[in-house]
């Protein structure tokens, strides 16, 4: 049986293409896909479900990941061969396998068991990106195809028909993403029913779900959902003069960019202040808001943001001093605050006034990632902190104890995650409930809520009890 809970927010993808992009995310850490050196070599004996590194399991090279992107209730990983692998819920088709039936939640589903997804003869991967109920890839060349749940026109084929659910509708069946003529893209993320393209002239186009104004175009509308909706007839998102966009984030119904003049802007939902505007009205619904009408995310004097990432209602910056500001939803403590006070949802919390999260003594963040109601940053020493809730043990602490809510829970104070003996992180992505983590020899690890999202073979939650991290949380077999 599995089981269902929440409503996942989507996470930023790998990002390819200007040399400059790449090489600035990779600096701060957040999108590095280090290349498998000497060190990284192992006996190709492989691993099998719910194998731990104290019983002597290797992973085959082939089976190494180069990224991993949690959605909602399922999980995917681009494999260093270049296949993807996707394995959790698949009501949706968001397996992209051709059925609905769930991988990961019993044993015999994963590694060697597990189909690779097909997209297409010679088709090559450079990027994946995770809805709550769909995927995309970001494929060689700037294209785009996607795959799962398409309700809201996430899927950008003009139409409300999901694929992945049947044979025939992947492969070469699967049509790429009508993004206008010529256009490609050159970096992709996905939240909620939402997908954005950053282009190669850095301008920015939206698709899918707009029920908050998340596609920036000053209506409601869906598109992607009805013909006549993408390509020449998708408008690029009005981002104002010097405009110009570097990366993009994305939320469960928000959107930020970080624009090559170095500033923050962001619209969609504001509930909760998520978007760091000092109130609580979305941005995006009605004509007039955006473009220079859309005031930048203060953040402070002086200071210069490296990184974003976007939880279901809250937000945070990595700064280029390795400190982490977040704002907006706080019910759990995961802006980290000590408190469970909203900010940025009335005048007077933002810029200066916003506190650094304290994450002990000399500790710098090179990578943040952000679920629903968690944050994970992975850190200069090589450690991984998470704080928020932990309802499902998604801070990987060994309890269901939330972090930063209080005072006296941060800093110092705030355990590392044990990954195991000699284990390192090099990569970490939270889904909605659920973290996942790269470590330095291209293995997967994840912990949280368990409906098969975790690739365990079974649907045993990880990180509510000590012995369920360390080395006695498996390897995910690939």
């Amino acid at each position: 049986m599995r089981r269902q809970k929440g409503q996942g927010a989507g996470r930023v993808a790998r990002v390819v293409g200007f040399a400059g992009l790449a090489v600035f995310l990779a600096g701060c850490g957040a999108i590095v896909i280090r290349d498998l050196g000497p060190e990284d070599e192992a006996p190709s004996d492989g691993c099998g479900e719910g194998s731990t590194r104290d019983e002597g399991c290797e992973v085959p090279e082939a089976a190494r990941a180069l990224d991993v992107t949690p959605g909602y209730a399922h999980t995917c990983a681009l494999l260093v061969d270049g296949a993807v692998k996707c394995w959790g819920e698949g009501s949706a088709g968001q397996l992209g396998l051709g059925d609905a039936v769930p991988r990961g939640d019993d044993p015999g589903e994963m590694g060697d068991d597990l189909p690779a997804v097909s997209l297409g003869t010679g088709e090559t991967v450079e990027a994946l990106a995770a809805g709550s109920f769909h995927h995309c890839a970001l494929l060689r060349g700037g294209r785009v195809k996607c795959w799962g749940g398409n309700a809201s026109g996430s899927l950008g084929l003009g139409d409300g028909e999901g694929r992945g659910l049947d044979v025939g509708s992947m492969g070469e069946n699967l049509p790429t993403v009508d993004l206008g003529t010529g256009v490609t893209a050159v970096a992709l993320v996905a939240g909620g029913e939402t997908n954005c393209a950053l282009l190669p002239d850095r301008t920015l186009k939206c698709w899918g779900d707009n029920g908050y104004g998340q596609l920036g175009l000053g209506d409601v509308t869906p598109r992607g959902n009805l013909p006549g909706t993408m390509g020449d007839d998708l408008p690029a998102v009005d981002l104002g003069v010097d405009g110009a966009g570097t990366a993009v984030f994305m939320g469960a119904a928000h959107v930020c960019a970080l624009l090559t003049r170095g500033a923050v802007k962001c619209w969609g939902a504001n509930g909760h202040g998520q978007l760091g505007l000092g109130d609580a009205d979305h941005r995006g619904d009605a004509p007039g808001e955006m473009g220079d009408a859309l005031p930048d995310v203060d953040l402070g004097a002086g200071n210069l943001v490296a990184a974003l990432a976007l939880g279901r209602m809250h937000s945070c910056a990595l700064l280029k001093d390795g400190s982490v500001k977040c704002w907006g939803d706080n019910e759990r403590g995961q802006l980290g605050l000590g408190d469970t006070e909203l900010r940025g949802d009335a005048p007077g919390e933002m810029g200066d006034a916003l506190p650094r999260v304290d994450l002990g003594s000399g500790k710098r963040a090179v990578a943040i990632t952000a679920g629903d109601l968690h944050t994970c940053a992975l850190l200069d020493d090589g450690s991984l902190k998470c704080w928020g809730d932990s309802y499902w043990g998604q801070l990987g602490l060994g309890d269901r104890e939330a972090r930063g809510d209080e005072p006296g829970e941060m800093g110092d104070a705030l355990p590392g995650v044990n990954l195991g003996t000699g284990e390192a992180a090099v990569l970490v992505r939270a889904g909605s409930h659920h973290t996942c983590v790269r470590l330095s020899g291209g293995h997967i690890k994840c912990w949280g809520y368990n409906d098969g999202r975790l690739g365990l073979g079974d649907i045993a939650d990880r990180g509510m009890t000590p012995e369920t991290m360390g080395d006695g949380l498996p390897i995910v077999a690939l």
